[in-house]
């Protein structure tokens, strides 16, 4: 009986070790739960950003929408981005006076 609990301890401690080094492996290795963790992040971080382009997707449907049916927001987008300007309106450009130092020299 004694030579049989002997053995069985060596078992059970031999068994141990196995299982602490898969829980080692499984905690600390790069393939385990540090992984897991950066994945999730990484997902996380991604959706964020793809939420951030799909509000800037449906502002730019909405604008096309917008041009598409509406000659105002094309007059409106032209004066803006190309400085047009309509056939009965008249362009005044403001120069500011240069300052009395630069003058006299």
């Amino acid at each position: 009986m004694g030579y049989s609990l002997n053995g069985s301890r060596w078992l059970l401690a031999l068994l141990a070790i196995a299982g602490l080094g898969l829980q080692a492996e499984l905690w600390f290795s790069d393939d385990g739960y540090r992984k897991t963790l950066k994945l999730r992040d990484a997902v996380a971080d991604q959706r964020e950003l793809n939420a951030a382009l799909r509000d800037r997707n449906a502002a730019l449907d909405a604008e096309v929408i917008n041009l598409k049916q509406g000659r105002d927001a094309a007059e409106e987008r032209a004066r803006t981005d190309l400085g047009m300007i309509g056939k009965a309106e008249t362009f005044y450009q403001v120069v500011p006076i240069a300052s009395t130092a630069s003058t006299a020299n």
